[in-house]
């Protein structure tokens, strides 16, 4: 499949791309369309590693942003993932130019438990 032009771009959380997929996977059983095997495999992780709905996963993902040194990119991650403890959310940060302070890694964890 060749793409012509991007229309839009937006970051989605794994729970929001699982009700997409889901969306296009009716749509090809009501036409009767075989569904390929890039999207079987995307169908399938989707299931897979979507730890929270779509409606949840937002609303974590919009508190997290509200946070200092909290990048869009970083709150889909954290929520897609549920990082437990420090080392985890270190991890996730592991490639930014700052460190967190342990105040921080807590709020972060704070926030995801509400969620779990």
């Amino acid at each position: 499949m060749l793409v012509k032009q991007i229309i839009s771009e937006e970051i989605l959380t794994l729970g929001e791309v699982r009700n997409l997929l889901e969306e296009v996977r009716e749509e090809r059983s009501k036409e009767e369309k075989e569904l390929g095997y890039e999207l079987r495999k995307a169908i399938s992780h989707a299931e897979i590693f979507a730890r929270l709905d779509a409606q949840k996963s937002r609303e974590l993902m919009n508190e997290l942003s509200k946070l200092e040194k909290m990048k869009p990119e970083i709150a889909v991650r954290i929520a897609d993932i549920l990082p437990m403890t420090n080392d985890e959310v270190r991890s996730i940060y592991a490639k930014e130019r700052y460190t967190l302070s342990e105040n921080e890694l807590k709020d972060i964890l704070e926030i995801v438990m509400k969620y779990t």
